[in-house]
């Protein structure tokens, strides 16, 4: 089978979890960089990728990479490049983002432009044609330009991988489900374990933990644009690996009553959101969901996990002040003295106001807004405790020391 040279991008700060991920499919790791991780495989590799990675934005195949410190260089590079290989003479073409940083060449309008150029040229040669309907496939591409070292690629995906497709309601500043799904498996939360969300918005955290602990894969319910590539990508790529998808899912009914993962929020509105969501990702028989304050927030259980994105900066309804939430969320959450706690924020004093340093604290770049997730470790729950404490392998405890 052809192989073929991948780029999975993410957020910043989270390569390792998407790494481990990648390498969990089976495909080789070429490279792990600020923000993307590349990796190689076949055209199953972009079926497999797409529907299963959970924590990726998109995934690309390189066309080429090479240097350009001129409009001219990037013209003819671009132009050297095997574009009838993979555009037929039908297909719809452009490029859909351009990025530069720290190089000669900025202008993302004129870098879009020219690359485009350039490719009508080289198909004009290899069809023998000097017009194109562009009334087939889209064949989205994606340009990056850093240190002017250029890398193109043909985005498979389409509507970024966070659009699960289940999120239809939703609340002001909802985390993105790819860094909701990062985040969770960072820490070594299991499905025999108890999560609660007490800012759960519109529902990500449970959500994506429940896809996870049901092992449902997040592409299914979803469309990709490589799914209309059929010169390339043969249906029964995507057909056994639908199938492999169908076949992962922890279908026990006795799994809801096993798991214990729970959405509160001061809002109704967001629960109803929640809810909703919940109900469209078939994952609502796995999470309870209440309307509460997290000042009302406690568990008769030990040894739970607290996972979750609390107000900040703009997202504070008028009237409620920062330092004041955050020394409430250190007042109620020390009373559960035995969770571990996982709080991701762009409030960079939130440990001050909580009233206890973090164990670990990470920096993640969610867009350009520079947030910290901050984690706070409870101790390990006794072997032998079940569904309220279950058993802590040396693997959990390897997790903890390296989230």
């Amino acid at each position: 089978m052809e192989q073929l040279t991948l780029i999975a991008p993410c957020h910043f700060g989270l390569e390792a979890v998407l790494k481990k991920e990648i390498l969990s499919l089976g495909y080789e790791i070429i490279k792990v960089e600020d923000g993307k991780v590349t990796f190689c495989g076949g055209w199953d590799a972009v079926c497999r990728s797409n529907i299963f990675l959970r924590t990726a934005e998109r995934i690309l195949i390189r066309i080429g990479s090479f240097q350009a410190a001129s409009f001219d260089q990037l013209f003819e590079e671009t132009k050297s490049l095997p574009w009838e290989d993979f555009i037929p003479e039908n297909g719809k073409f452009w490029v859909a983002k351009a990025t530069s940083v720290k190089s000669r060449l900025f202008s993302a309008p004129d870098i879009q432009s020219i690359v485009k150029k350039a490719i009508v040229e080289r198909l004009k040669q290899s069809y023998h044609l000097d017009w194109f309907p562009e009334n087939g496939a889209d064949f989205p591409l994606r340009l990056t330009i850093i240190k002017d070292e250029v890398t193109i690629g043909l985005d498979t995906s389409g509507a970024a991988l966070h659009r699960r497709g289940y999120r239809q309601a939703t609340v002001k500043a909802p985390i993105e489900e790819t860094l909701a799904a990062a985040l969770i498996l960072l820490t070594p939360w299991k499905k025999d374990r108890i999560l609660v969300d007490p800012f759960c918005g519109s529902g990500t955290f449970p959500i994506e933990a429940a896809l996870i602990g049901a092992n449902i894969a997040p592409g299914m319910n979803r469309s990709f644009t490589s799914e209309e590539w059929d010169h390339l990508i043969p249906r029964k790529c995507w057909y056994e690996a639908i199938d492999e998808a169908e076949s992962n899912i922890i279908r026990d009914p006795s799994l809801a009553d096993s798991m214990d993962i729970q959405g509160y929020d001061i809002s109704n509105n967001a629960i109803r959101a929640a809810m909703e969501n919940a109900r469209l990702a078939e994952v609502d028989h796995l999470i309870h969901f209440q309307q509460r304050p997290v000042s009302q927030l406690s568990h008769r259980k030990k040894y739970g996990f607290i996972i979750t994105n609390p107000p900040y900066g703009q997202r504070l309804s008028d009237g409620q002040d920062m330092p004041a939430l955050y020394r409430e969320i250190g007042e109620v959450f020390s009373q559960l003295d035995s969770w571990s706690w996982y709080l991701i924020t762009a409030f960079d004093q939130a440990e001050r106001y909580i009233g206890r340093k973090a164990d670990k604290n990470r920096k993640i770049y969610n867009g350009m807004i520079k947030t910290y997730f901050y984690q706070y470790m409870g101790p390990r729950p006794p072997k032998g405790k079940g569904k309220a404490g279950s058993q802590n392998t040396e693997k959990e405890e390897r997790e903890q020391k390296d989230s």
